[in-house]
């Protein structure tokens, strides 16, 4: 799967459990680890969670191998590495102090995201 098509389907997988304020970061430039960086909030623990299992059960089914997931059992910040693609959950308090659009902002391309 492209990396266009796989961020598409990232998008479609948040919007159906309603992830808040999706940002995408285009961080090809900076980074040898990923290509693009998606960013969303939940509005609990349980929101996060529930986000980022719905995401890693619609990569499987479109056969996307999820290389690794960290940060389930806390539900503050979960992050899916998708390889091409890597996606923070957070809490919107999280989200706020880690600030990961102002520290990859001087690095990364945002992109625009319409659901």
């Amino acid at each position: 799967m492209q990396v266009d098509e796989l961020k598409q389907r990232v998008l479609a997988a948040l919007d159906d459990l309603k992830g808040r304020d999706v940002v995408v970061l285009d961080v090809r430039a900076s980074s040898s680890v990923t290509d693009y960086m998606v960013i969303a909030s939940g509005t609990s623990s349980r929101q996060v969670v529930a986000l980022a299992r719905h995401l890693m059960d619609e990569m499987k089914q479109q056969d996307v191998a999820v290389l690794g997931v960290e940060g389930v059992d806390a539900g503050e910040w979960v992050l899916v590495d998708l390889g091409d693609l890597v996606v923070h959950i957070m809490q919107p308090q999280t989200r706020e102090f880690y600030d990961l659009e102002k520290l990859w902002g001087e690095f990364a391309s945002p992109m625009s995201h319409q659901a």
